[in-house]
């Protein structure tokens, strides 16, 4: 084992018992890749397709950012001229024939702050991260060839680019994409007359997100089908790294959430087409009565943020394994308290289904139900003190790397403890009731489930980079890209906060026309530029990536940090099937760092008598 161990030589037959079957044996080598389009496009290989959900997720990315920096000039400079962007956005620029002005068209910005939080919530936080790292790590870190179905992965993909594709299609629509915000609550999203962004940009809005409900269960039914029955010889539940517990836990709750949000727009698209009244009641347009009467729009609240709140976490919990992950292998210590962790991942998922009622305090909801959702809010809090308690203690100690994904890590933890703290308050339903609708909301969940979540992903991206390409990124342009978006991230919502607690409502055109908003001009100014600036160190990433990709520095070694999971068994670049001789067994749990005098022990190697000794006396 000692080449193994110095990262640079095969596995040494004698310490792995291979393992076969037929799905193994029938995925082995290269032979299924045939062409460019069956290899790069429609490709089964679980490696490929990650690559696919990683480069589309900073597509949208990049559209997502680009729509918050027009609505932000717009807050941040409601005075200015938006002439030059007329090229870009047409019609939705009106420009004074007797100042020469430009302004946004109010419509759209609406529009925009739709469409933005859709696409990030959806398309890269949901899709982008969970769809590349769950593809990419759950064979390869449980000893399997590829998923319990190449076919339906490569479908998920395929539904998940045209969910993509038909929302990119409504930008382009006479009526403008929707603009009833991303929760898409009635009566804006049931009535195709309530406004211009209502009518067919709300339903290709609608036929988007359904395709993407498909492309979420295709890839939830793979990921634990292949979780409970692929993994390798001695691969038990408790020697999977924390990753694969993130991943497991996190489809369970796409498969078990989003159904029902399904149902939810298909009771929206019968409301807007058939006339029914599931949401609608006594709704009066133009000053006309319309027919449809006894439906509540209260319910299709409860529907959405039943999917909301598990949405949370299906976000936030791939994130957490990841970070666990480069934690403990860039402080060279085992991870603090690994079945603790596990039964917090377990606990967060299951507490995540009780608490969607937080998020309706305002919507008349009986008090006696709020106390007990805000019990079970408060609560939820406890697994997660425990996840940020153990990553505080993997790194206390630690002879820490600090590399580009490593930073990343450490930072998702701060956002993560600070974005958590706010939430405890607007838990309580006391102090939600004047926080509600506020910017303190605004500043929360993207510090804890957006910004947090995207330094996850970086992190996973940094470090995983090699297994993916075989080459590195820039660690210089990695550090800028860290400590640009680390400063520009608080700078951008911890101001936020204040103007919240002021009283300053979200989703408002302009704060010009108020007085007691109005004194905030300059602190939407600051946050406007900051929000300019931070953009610009995501562009640094998207170069680093793209050009790492072709010219970066070529891995040398099987396995550059000296990590102990499967994935650095196979080769620098391994092709489909992932190992091309047997697939390695596995002997022992997957934090075996700084162990008996040894940096690290892969999971590959075969316990020692010696070490059961050890083991006996200092058990993890």
């Amino acid at each position: 084992m000692a080449d193994l161990k110095h990262n640079d030589g095969l596995l040494v037959e004698e310490y792995a018992d291979y393992l076969y079957d037929g799905f193994h044996d029938h995925h082995h080598g290269d032979k299924y890749q045939t062409g460019f389009i069956s290899h790069y496009i429609f490709s089964m290989d679980h490696k490929m397709i990650a690559k696919q959900f990683l480069i589309t997720g900073m597509f949208w990315g990049l559209i997502g950012g680009l729509m918050s920096l027009v609505f932000r000039l717009q807050l941040g400079f409601p005075e200015a001229s938006m002439a030059w962007l007329k090229p870009l956005l047409g019609k939705w620029i009106t420009i004074s024939e007797a100042t020469g002005v430009g302004t946004l068209d109010p419509q759209f910005y609406y529009a925009l702050v739709t469409m933005h939080g859709t696409i990030l919530v959806f398309f890269v936080l949901t899709a982008g991260l969970s769809g590349t790292f769950s593809n990419l790590l759950i064979p390869l870190q449980l000893g399997a060839r590829d998923m319990a179905s190449p076919f339906m992965n490569m479908l998920s993909y395929w539904f998940f680019f045209l969910a993509g594709a038909v929302m990119f299609a409504s930008l382009f629509l006479n009526t403008g994409p929707f603009s009833g915000g991303w929760t898409a609550y009635p009566p804006l999203s049931a009535l195709p007359q309530a406004s211009s962004g209502s009518a067919g940009g709300m339903t290709l809005w609608i036929l988007s997100l359904v395709l993407f409900v498909v492309s979420v269960l295709l890839g939830g039914i793979n990921y634990i089908t292949t979780v409970l029955n692929l993994r390798t010889k001695g691969m038990s539940l408790w020697r999977m790294p924390l990753t694969i517990w993130a991943f497991f836990v996190t489809a369970i709750l796409g498969l078990l959430s989003f159904p029902v949000l399904a149902s939810g727009f298909f009771l929206v698209m019968c409301d807007r087409g058939l006339n029914t009244s599931f949401f609608l009641n006594e709704i009066y347009v133009g000053g006309q009565a319309l027919e449809q009467v006894g439906g509540s729009p209260i319910l299709y609240q409860h529907l959405f943020w039943f999917l909301g709140h598990p949405e949370v976490y299906i976000i936030i919990l791939p994130a957490m394994g990841l970070v666990s992950e480069v934690l403990a292998v860039n402080a060279r210590k085992p991870i603090f308290g690994y079945h603790a962790m596990v039964y917090s991942i377990m606990a967060i998922g299951f507490l995540s289904f009780i608490v969607w009622a937080h998020h309706m305090f305002m919507a008349g909801v009986n008090p006696f139900i709020s106390n007990i959702f805000v019990i079970f809010t408060l609560i939820i809090a406890v697994p997660s003190a425990v996840k940020v308690f153990n990553w505080i203690s993997t790194l206390y100690g630690g002879n820490i790397r600090f590399n580009p994904g490593m930073l990343f890590a450490i930072g998702f933890v701060s956002l993560f403890i600070s974005g958590g703290l706010t939430g405890i308050f607007l838990g309580n339903s006391a102090i939600d009731i004047p926080m509600h609708d506020t910017y303190f909301v605004v500043a929360h969940f993207h510090i804890v489930m957006g910004v947090a979540a995207f330094f996850g992903m970086f992190a996973g991206v940094y470090h995983w980079f090699p297994k993916m390409y075989g080459r590195f990124m820039n660690d210089t342009l990695g550090k800028i890209h860290f400590w640009g978006t680390m400063i520009g991230a608080y700078a951008v919502f911890w101001p936020m906060h204040y103007i919240g607690m002021a009283g300053v409502p979200r989703r408002y055109y302009s704060f010009s026309t108020f007085d007691f908003s109005n004194q905030f001009a300059a602190t939407n100014e600051f946050i406007t530029i900051a929000a300019i600036i931070t953009f610009g160190f995501q562009v640094i990433f998207v170069i680093n990536f793209f050009y790492s990709i072709f010219y970066g520095k070529k891995q040398t070694t099987r396995n550059p940090y000296g990590a102990t999971t499967l994935e650095w068994t196979t080769a620098i670049n391994p092709g489909h099937g992932n190992w091309p001789g047997g697939i390695p067994a596995v002997h022992r749990w997957a934090y075996d760092y700084g162990k008996m005098g040894e940096e690290f022990i892969p999971q590959v190697e075969p316990v020692s008598e010696k070490e059961k000794e050890f083991d006996e006396a200092h058990p993890h």
